[in-house]
């Protein structure tokens, strides 16, 4: 298939277009510079020069491809509003693109549902909808296009996507921990994330493309809950440093902007996923990584 991909040189949308080429895929990747540009062309890929802003040319993008993976998000904190308006704009306009063609739509989430403490499976529906949403309620607008000649599928991905490289979560709070001489939880430390290594990810992203029906949830998660003290555990013990817990009240103000996501349950049920796309996790896991050194250079200048 040619295959449009938004985030194409992310985190995860980089793996994932290494996965679709390696699998006979051609993939366009969504570029907002010159050196972006350069970065999917390096890989083997086409560049569409965009952005997420940019509603024509994302429009342009989806109307030229058999399939849209839509990866890429703005993940500004300090106007998170924002960015979900943002990011309801840019779905709702290659949505409308794609319409009638029964072309896959396959829509980056989170596994945030309101369902704190319980295991969240790929039966349970998103609450969020409109553009002033979680998200911009992207999820629910991706899902109620599957009746409208859309093959939409929501590929929900774990707190935690972790491998060498990885500047996200788990990489923050090894930035915070060296910076406090400790590494610290929230409470009581019970609160649990899920995880997936990247190359997993990347590989049911591509299973999903591929197999994955219509108005489908799908769950890119191998470990389903590890408690939030093992995580801080896990990074002390390889840093040599204290594990200590931070009262819920002081936890922005010790982590950052990670502190009001740290003390949450994020767990997720895997067996619908691996039973629909045969789909099977073989990566490390989080703390294997975590021993292996793969957080090392977190917080260190580039």
């Amino acid at each position: 298939m040619h295959v449009f991909v938004t985030g194409a040189t992310g985190w995860i949308g980089s793996a994932v277009t290494d996965e679709l080429l390696a699998h006979g895929h051609k993939v366009v990747g969504l570029a907002r510079s010159d050196r972006a540009a350069a970065a999917v062309e390096a890989r083997g890929a086409a560049a569409h020069r965009g952005s997420l802003d940019d509603l024509d040319s994302l429009a342009a993008g989806a109307a030229a491809a058999d399939a849209v993976i839509h990866l890429a998000f703005n993940h500004d904190f300090s106007d998170y509003a924002g960015a979900g308006r943002t990011e309801h704009a840019a779905v709702t306009r290659m949505l409308d693109t794609i319409e009638g063609g029964d072309r896959p739509f396959l829509l980056a989430s989170g596994l945030a549902s309101g369902a704190t403490g319980r295991l969240l499976t790929e039966d349970d529906a998103s609450p969020f909808r409109g553009a002033d949403s979680m998200r911009g309620g992207s999820e629910n607008l991706a899902l109620d296009h599957a009746g409208r000649g859309v093959r939409a599928v929501a590929l929900r991905f774990a707190a935690s996507v972790h491998g060498t490289g990885d500047h996200g979560f788990v990489a923050q709070l090894t930035k915070v921990a060296k910076q406090h001489g400790a590494s610290g939880y929230v409470g009581d430390g019970s609160s649990r994330w899920a995880a997936v290594h990247r190359t997993d990810a990347a590989r049911l992203v591509r299973l999903a493309l591929e197999k994955a029906p219509a108005g489908s949830r799908v769950h890119a998660v191998a470990e389903e809950g590890l408690r939030s003290r093992d995580i801080a555990a896990a990074i002390g013990d390889h840093l040599g440093l204290p594990t200590v817990p931070v009262a819920p009240e002081d936890a922005e103000a010790h982590f950052g902007w990670i502190g009001r996501f740290f003390g949450m349950d994020a767990i997720a049920s895997n067996a619908r996923t691996r039973e629909v796309l045969g789909w099977e996790p073989t990566g490390p896991t989080l703390f294997e990584d975590i021993a292996a050194g793969a957080y090392d250079l977190a917080g260190v200048p580039e």
